[in-house]
């Protein structure tokens, strides 16, 4: 019985030395380090580029990593200080995704549905956010994997096998089904609308668009989606009305950025 009490004792002061608070103020446990974090996301999206098809498309790559590159530069050294790696997946997956450590993909699926550069700056500023909040961090902590271990998954990471296991895979962003149904949850992806919203803003690109570019998801979806309650995604209408009652703030923040991208191809 002692030793149950202390074992539960030992358990609480971790998960209380864990706590922090996400950039909206949401109390979150994040367990992980930021280097254990962004040694998965090296090991995670070195994985991607070996098995699937990387565009050598010159415009295609500089106009993502224009708007990337915009993106990045608002984003604090306390998150990541390196210089990000940015990579178009040529794959017809109209989706996009950001991993701890400096990592951005673009599929250029999205490129057909992101009709400009202020709206793929929305879907990669959306996709920064997940970074910035440290949501990958959150779901290892408190989802599936905290019940497989953490010194399982610190075996894993000294392996190398990050790219061979789903649940890690998944916890940090890139599901099996990442173009259909992306693994955050959906109290993550509204904060990472309005994170992103503000990401987008500040690096110069247009927040209205934003509202467009999910007009446009919707469209594409071809009404083929299931109800919200049954997702893990806020419906293409909440997120509209989420970004719409953040709008404000937004143009606030785009009128007083002094950067103006042209990515354009």
């Amino acid at each position: 019985m002692a030793l149950r009490l202390i074992s539960a004792l030992l358990v609480g002061a971790v998960f209380l030395s864990a706590c922090t608070t996400s950039p909206t103020g949401r109390k979150t446990i994040k367990l992980y380090s930021s280097s254990q974090l962004a040694n998965m996301g090296q090991q995670a999206f070195d994985g991607m580029k070996s098995e699937q098809k990387v565009s050598s498309k010159p415009v295609e790559n500089q106009y993502v990593r224009c708007i990337a590159g915009h993106i990045a530069q608002e984003v604090s050294d306390s998150v990541f200080s390196g210089e990000w790696e940015v990579v178009v997946f040529d794959e017809d997956q109209v989706n996009a995704f950001a991993l701890p450590g400096g990592k951005i993909g673009v599929y250029t699926g999205l490129l057909n549905v992101a009709e400009n550069q202020h709206q793929l700056a929305a879907v990669i500023g959306h996709e920064v956010a997940h970074v910035i909040a440290g949501h990958g961090n959150e779901r290892m902590s408190s989802g599936t994997l905290i019940n497989m271990g953490m010194e399982a998954t610190n075996q894993i990471l000294q392996n190398q096998q990050v790219a061979q296991t789903p649940m890690i895979m998944s916890a940090i962003g890139l599901g099996v089904q990442v173009g259909v149904q992306l693994p955050f949850s959906r109290t993550h992806e509204s904060e990472a609308d309005v994170i992103g919203l503000d990401l987008m803003s500040r690096a110069g690109f247009d927040p209205r668009q934003s509202v467009n570019l999910w007009q446009n998801m919707a469209k594409a979806s071809g009404g083929q989606r299931q109800p919200e309650f049954l997702s893990t995604h806020p419906a293409p209408t909440s997120r509209i009305e989420l970004l719409n009652q953040n709008m404000a703030s937004a143009m606030n923040a785009y009128q007083r950025s002094t950067s103006k991208p042209d990515c354009r191809p």
